[in-house]
């Protein structure tokens, strides 16, 4: 099976993505990420930019990575200056890594109008560069920018450039599709004759703004190149850089390539990997993402459903298994008997697929879809329809009343507001009152306050999001909201929906939802009190 090297960039050109920020212990903990997920190199960043991105060169010589190997980033030499005396040069030796990175200018428009210097200075540049990081004993990877570009105004000069690292001694060559232009084709027809011309191994690296960074690493992979330079999630500038999360999948899964250290093993962890990062750089995963979001395996039409059920194989490309995602099934008014089914299994009712039981529950569910609830993204609430359809709920607590007031004392001061909740838990009676930034806040700080004694275990629950849509707009303030809310216990993430005239009674509706789903999940590992 042939190796395909797999160069992560997270790090440096991720990092240079809008909204894409990661803190100094946060390097660390991604780069021991994805040296455990098993990618072969990590560049931790451009040596010459920031005193961070050398402090992380300095603090991951204590971290015990097992298999990746660190890069460091930078420029060849300057113009006119020589290779030893460059600041850039020296603080990538600085950076004592023992894989350097490097990147020239392929394209003349560049060598005429950013460097400002003469092609064969240039030229000279890149080999000058090359020679001294090998004298010194590093691996060297040459990233020829704007390449593609280049490569098209003038083949001859991009190939020069090219060849001056290769006889210089490069490890790595790496063609860069910078500003992401270039179509698949023209990818794999120009790869394939570079990896005729070079003896040097030839890599790749392609940028997002045409929607064709994978494809184009995929291309150029197919041409020849043995190196594949990306960002998990396709962080990066602009549009962003190729996404290895879908690079490496379909590399081993389609391709048959091996590309991490582990090989299947390995890829299973890619869910967990795209998520950590995500988590770590404050990003919303990408609910869509392929391979890895929670919609890439979800089904939501009724045949569609029906199909999986015989053989998932009709409607998967590949087992979500594979890169550690899960099937799911949604819960629409396309839903069929087969979607409800599949809902109930999973939740251990033993019902069949033409019993009474799912009817029902499909009939409900129109009704309640009439009135504006939406159980597609509140999965949770959906699985408690079906205990309360099929008598097998259990109320953890029942309502005796609850009371929201807002308060604005004057212009200058700042707008309190005060729940007070009123609920009786297995014949005792719990009276609360808490203060929040607003009525939901302050109502979901009453409730807790009113079970914790109950159900110690809901003070794991957060709230990770909280969401309303107006479903009638017509009729302007008094229309029916939609409330969803996403919470988690730091183990499991669920979503909850409410909908109501009154905006604070949608949000109880989704927030008792959210608690009693936690109950449930609690009950059913046999973790749960009695109350």
């Amino acid at each position: 099976m042939k190796k395909i090297a797999i160069y992560d960039t997270t790090l440096r050109d991720g990092t240079q993505g809008e909204g894409i920020a990661f803190s100094a212990p946060g390097k660390l903990r991604v780069a021991e990420r994805l040296d455990a997920f098993g990618v072969d190199y990590i560049e931790g960043g451009y040596a010459a930019s920031n005193p961070r991105d050398m402090a992380f060169f300095r603090e991951i010589k204590g971290c015990n990575l097992t298999h990746a190997k660190v890069a460091a980033f930078g420029s060849t030499r300057r113009a006119n200056i020589a290779v030893g005396e460059d600041p850039g040069v020296l603080a990538l030796m600085e950076a004592d890594t023992p894989v350097v990175t490097f990147f020239g200018k392929s394209w003349k428009l560049h060598v005429r109008d950013v460097l400002r210097t003469t092609p064969e200075e240039n030229i000279a540049m890149v080999a000058d560069s090359v020679r001294y990081f090998k004298e010194r004993g590093k691996e060297v990877i040459y990233d020829a920018e704007h390449f593609f570009d280049g490569y098209k105004d003038d083949p001859d000069y991009a190939v020069a450039t090219l060849r001056a690292a290769a006889e210089a001694g490069a490890d790595m060559i790496v063609p860069c599709d910078t500003n992401g232009g270039t179509l698949p084709h023209e990818v794999h027809d120009i790869v394939k004759g570079l990896c005729a011309a070079f003896d040097t191994p030839l890599g790749i690296h392609t940028h997002n703004d045409s929607e064709l960074g994978v494809a184009n690493s995929l291309e150029a992979v197919r041409a020849g190149a043995v190196h594949v330079q990306g960002t998990v999630n396709g962080f990066g500038e602009r549009c962003g850089n190729a996404n290895l999360v879908s690079i490496i999948p379909n590399l081993m899964l389609k391709l048959g390539y091996s590309c991490l250290r582990d090989g299947d093993e390995s890829l299973k962890q890619l869910r967990d990997v795209s998520q950590f990062v995500n988590e770590l750089s404050n990003q919303r995963p990408w609910q869509k993402a392929p391979f890895v979001g929670d919609s890439a395996f979800a089904h939501k039409a009724g045949m569609h459903v029906d199909g999986i059920r015989k053989n998932p194989h009709s409607f998967e490309h590949v087992d979500p298994e594979q890169v550690g995602n899960r099937r799911r099934v949604l819960i629409s008014e396309l839903s069929g008997a087969s979607n409800v089914f599949l809902k109930a299994v999973e939740m251990n009712f033993k019902v069949d697929k033409t019993s009474p039981e799912v009817k029902e529950i499909l009939r409900e569910l129109e009704r309640l879809e009439k009135e504006g609830y939406e159980f597609e993204a509140a999965e949770a609430s959906f699985k408690l329809l079906i205990q309360k359809v099929l008598k097998a709920h259990r109320p953890f607590f029942g309502l005796e009343g609850f009371r929201v007031i807002a308060e604005k004392n004057d212009a200058g001061s700042p707008c309190r507001s005060e729940a007070t909740v009123k609920l009786e838990v297995d014949g005792v009676s719990e009276h609360t009152v808490s203060e929040g930034d607003g009525p939901v806040n302050a109502l979901d700080g009453a409730l807790r306050k009113a079970l914790i004694r109950f159900y110690p275990q809901i003070a794991d629950v957060v709230l990770t999001d909280y969401r309303v849509r107006i479903l009638d707009p017509e009729e302007h303030t008094a229309a029916k909201t939609r409330v969803l809310i996403e919470s988690t216990d730091g183990k499991e993430t669920w979503s909850t929906v409410g909908v109501s005239e009154n905006i604070i009674e949608a949000s109880w509706e989704a927030l008792v939802d959210s608690v009693e789903y936690k109950m449930f999940l609690d009950e059913q590992k046999g973790e749960a009190p009695d109350a």
